[in-house]
């Protein structure tokens, strides 16, 4: 099972997950990330960095978000999607974002 990118995640696109993932499994768009199911080895290492706890594992996706399992899957295979290998600067106003998600 891989780990998943949620809702919390958009528009803020903190890259603190990328920094420590060991295989490189993230992919972004203009507005967030997701984590690539097959190239995710479940290391559980993305889970705790994230400062938004928008990832969770798949079996663990709150049930109001599951749409975010298939999300992930479908965007980075998208053509408008890169890999993410490295920590960038998040979105412009994303510390708003993580202050109304309560963070």
């Amino acid at each position: 099972m891989a780990y998943v990118v949620t809702e919390n995640c958009k528009n803020c696109m903190f890259t603190d997950c990328v920094e420590v993932c060991p295989v490189d499994c993230f992919y972004g768009d203009s507005s967030m990330i997701y984590i690539h199911p097959d190239e995710c080895i479940d290391c559980g290492a993305c889970e705790p960095a994230c400062p938004v706890e928008a990832i969770f594992p798949e079996e663990d996706v709150p049930e109001d978000q599951e749409k975010w399992i298939e999300v992930n899957a479908e965007r980075v295979e998208a053509d408008d999607v890169e890999n993410i290998t490295e920590a960038r600067d998040p979105l412009p106003g994303a510390e708003e974002r993580k202050a109304e998600l309560g963070f």
